[in-house]
């Protein structure tokens, strides 16, 4: 029967702390995912040994974390420790990762050149060239800048960004501020008197259309979106 789990292993203050986890879902909490840490643990159990059975007590617990709850702990271990897995999960999940690397940034990057959109393959094609490798712990969008500026050396290619103008009517505007700063970098904003909000923010041009679709779905389509500027 495969293994469906993986030890998560943290040292600090000359104690080791290991609990059981799932790999993938250990893997997106650790690169920043919100993700449950219900659905992350095995078993809210603190190991000192996973192999031996051996638990931390309570009182180390509170020592060590200022907390003896288990799901803080666990997150900490997850977050700031090391996730054991086997050379195929890693392998797997690398390519994975791989896979969503290179279609972020075919989906946000043009040829500078001729300000066309650059297939996955000729993407794929400069990493191997370039020799870049992908870190299953790190995310999509922090590597994908990392990769572009490395295989541009090997073909014309850069993150294409727009500016897009939203405005949010009153009754959504309020909610919508947090949402909106999550969306890409706001660029101005201005609450009108009848408490609309028009804001200007820059995103990555290839994600137009899920960002308008989450604006959509966040004034139950009754905001108004243009794009400005795209380069």
């Amino acid at each position: 029967m495969k293994r469906n789990y993986v030890v998560a292993r943290y040292e600090y203050k000359g104690h080791k702390f290991e609990i059981l986890v799932d790999p993938d879902k250990a893997l997106e909490l650790k690169s920043g995912k919100q993700i449950p840490i219900e659905e992350v643990l095995i078993a809210d159990t603190i190991y000192k040994d996973v192999g031996s059975g051996d638990r931390v007590s309570p009182e180390t617990l509170k020592k060590v974390f200022g907390t003896d709850d288990v799901k803080k702990v666990a997150l900490e271990i997850i977050t700031k420790g090391e996730i054991q897995l086997t050379a195929e999960q890693r392998r797997k999940i690398i390519e994975q990762k791989k896979r969503q690397i290179i279609n972020y940034i075919a989906k946000n990057a043009i040829d500078p050149q001729t300000k066309l959109p650059i297939p996955p393959a000729r993407i794929e094609a400069a990493m191997e060239r370039a020799k870049v490798g992908v870190d299953p712990y790190k995310s999509v969008e922090e590597q994908a800048m990392q990769i572009v500026r490395a295989i541009s050396r090997i073909i014309p290619i850069k993150i294409a960004k727009a500016i897009i103008q939203v405005k949010i009517p009153p009754k959504y505007s309020g909610r919508a501020y947090s949402e909106l700063k999550k969306l890409g970098e706001i660029k101005s904003m201005d609450w009108k008197s009848d408490g609309s909000l028009v804001a200007e923010i820059e995103i990555p041009a290839g994600l137009q259309g899920e960002i308008m679709d989450k604006l959509a779905k966040m004034t139950k389509g009754e905001a108004e979106v243009k794009v400005l500027y795209t380069s």
